[in-house]
């Protein structure tokens, strides 16, 4: 008689065999079935924790290594041969060419009916010149990453448009609700910036793609392995006006670890209004993020605008079950841009933590910079509780990849920062003082009775105020004010600011937060050099 577990095994076998015959008519060669779920990869993390780390696997160093920038850009994946090409999910996945800049191999699988089979690498699946040494690469090299392309019934073009790709370490990142990709995420950063420590920065060894994810997204799963530490984790993605992620997480560690960052989220801000040295670049602002954004478990919102800095900062803003954080690009103005590459379109990232996150801090990592090629902004969780050797942790949250955060709130938002020489126009400006000029807009401002001025709430770490008031901004545009205000202060240390703006004792507006450096007040030509 033929019982349960046998017609389950049964249909899992007839469903697996469905998925390889569709891969196979799409030109894609799958390993033999292996049983897969979470908890299952879950428990192979933890096997491996308690193993001498190793690594990925590098095929064919000195034949990757020719395989250079050049090179690498004119090796297109033949999407047409994508693993849901021909049916199953509705989201194809294309995969990633290894290169001299991505020479570690990621194992692809993909999952069905609790099985999982690997997708063995050929050269065939890509399309490359005929002189090309990714030709010289065997079968079963590996691939460097994947992406998620759009919906075969969409009506983008789903074959050269994508909306998720994951590629190189732990990096991964979405398209917003602009159709642009900017910013990353990673899986988990470990001691960034820490005096004295060098930055791990561990890797996906094995993505587990799910075929029965939700109708509008897809499910990954993905092996993590550095020399600290050994992770199962799983993202539930959803395809609707820019991209929403479900998080889930589980690490082994096998080192202390001094700051272990959650949730981490990198970013690039060389200059924007704010201030730059003259005739560094042609354009008005360079940045794919213009600020922090936080959102206390005390209800209290913030904006920390970003800076770049003379040398490597590390911001620490303390906080009890916070109720999300992110990094946003606010101004969406292409003049404030003049640039082909969109950056008044980049995304913003916000993160909502689930579960309880307790006492710890959000952290804003700035490192100097002299160009765009470069990452330089790092914001992440970081708990009270220490990360040591033998510990397993948990975290779960959600990413929405969008053009604002999901949840703004209804008081007024900062929308500039300006600096520039302090005292009265007109009159010799003094040494040692700063004018800055806040802009605000929208929320209880745009209802602000005739004649009425909001009042600016001023904090500083150190030094004096002067010259302090607020106005409308003369563009008659209604709930649209600047404050202004002089700084004086002395030394080369950071000053620490807060500001927002009240009436009658009612908040009108989110906190400004800024971290001044007096080196800014010198002539351009002083500028401290950001590589030194």
């Amino acid at each position: 008689m033929t019982n349960r577990r046998t017609f389950l095994k049964a249909a899992a076998a007839a469903a697996a065999l469905g998925f390889a015959e569709r891969a196979e008519a799409a030109g894609l060669t799958l390993g033999p079935p292996r049983p897969f779920s979470f908890d299952l990869l879950k428990e192979k993390a933890r096997e491996m924790a308690k193993e001498p780390y190793v690594g990925p696997m590098r095929p064919a160093p000195e034949l990757i290594a020719k395989i250079d920038y050049e090179a690498w850009g004119k090796i297109k994946f033949d999407v047409d041969q994508a693993l849901f090409a021909q049916g199953a999910g509705r989201f194809p996945v294309s995969f990633f060419h290894l290169g001299k800049f991505f020479p570690k191999a990621v194992e692809m699988n993909v999952v069905a009916a609790g099985q999982a089979r690997e997708i063995i690498y050929d050269p065939s699946y890509f399309e490359m010149p005929a002189d090309s040494p990714a030709r010289q690469l065997p079968k079963g090299a590996g691939f460097a990453g994947l992406r998620v392309q759009e919906a075969r019934d969409a009506a983008l073009d789903w074959h050269h448009n994508d909306w998720v790709a994951f590629l190189g370490a732990d990096y991964f990142r979405a398209i917003g609700e602009l159709h642009q990709y900017g910013l990353s995420c990673r899986a988990i950063a470990l001691d960034v910036a820490v005096a004295g420590k060098a930055e791990e920065f561990p890797d996906f060894t094995k993505f587990y793609v799910d075929e029965s994810g939700p109708k509008d997204g897809l499910t990954l799963y993905a092996l993590l392995e550095g020399p600290s530490i050994v992770g199962a984790c799983r993202y539930a993605m959803t395809r609707g006006k820019g991209v929403v992620m479900d998080v889930e997480q589980m690490f082994c560690l096998r080192r202390d670890i001094a700051r272990f960052g959650i949730a981490p989220l990198t970013s690039m801000y060389w200059f924007s209004e704010t201030i730059k040295p003259t005739a560094v670049d042609w354009r008005p602002e360079v940045h794919d993020s213009d600020g922090l954004v936080m959102w206390t478990g005390d209800s209290e919102r913030l904006w920390r605008p970003l800076n770049n800095p003379p040398r490597i900062m590390a911001s620490t803003f303390r906080d009890h079950n916070p109720r999300g954080f992110g990094l946003m690009q606010r101004d969406r103005n292409f003049d404030h841009y003049l640039d082909g590459v969109f950056y008044d379109r980049r995304p913003s990232l916000w993160v909502e933590p689930k579960g309880d996150w307790g006492n710890g801090s959000v952290q804003l990592i700035e490192i100097p910079t002299d160009d765009e090629i470069h990452d330089n902004i790092v914001a992440m969780w970081v708990a009270d509780s220490p990360v040591v050797a033998g510990m397993e942790l948990n975290s779960a949250y959600r990413l929405y990849w969008l053009a604002d955060q999901p949840l703004p709130s209804e008081l007024a938002r900062v929308v500039a920062t300006r600096l520039g020489n302090g005292g009265q126009p007109g009159q010799p400006r003094p040494k040692g003082v700063r004018k800055f000029m806040v802009e605000f807009f929208g929320g209880p401002l745009v209802g602000l009775p005739y004649g009425v001025k909001p009042e600016p709430v001023l904090w500083a770490s150190r030094g004096s105020f002067s010259y302090i008031y607020t106005e409308a901004v003369p563009d008659d545009v209604p709930g649209h004010w600047r404050a202004q205000f002089d700084l004086t202060v002395t030394g080369a240390e950071p000053v620490e600011m807060r500001l927002f703006l009240r009436s009658g004792g009612k908040i009108l507006s989110e906190t400004w937060m800024y971290q001044y450096h007096p080196w800014s007040q010198c002539e351009p030509s002083c500028y401290p050099n950001p590589g030194t």
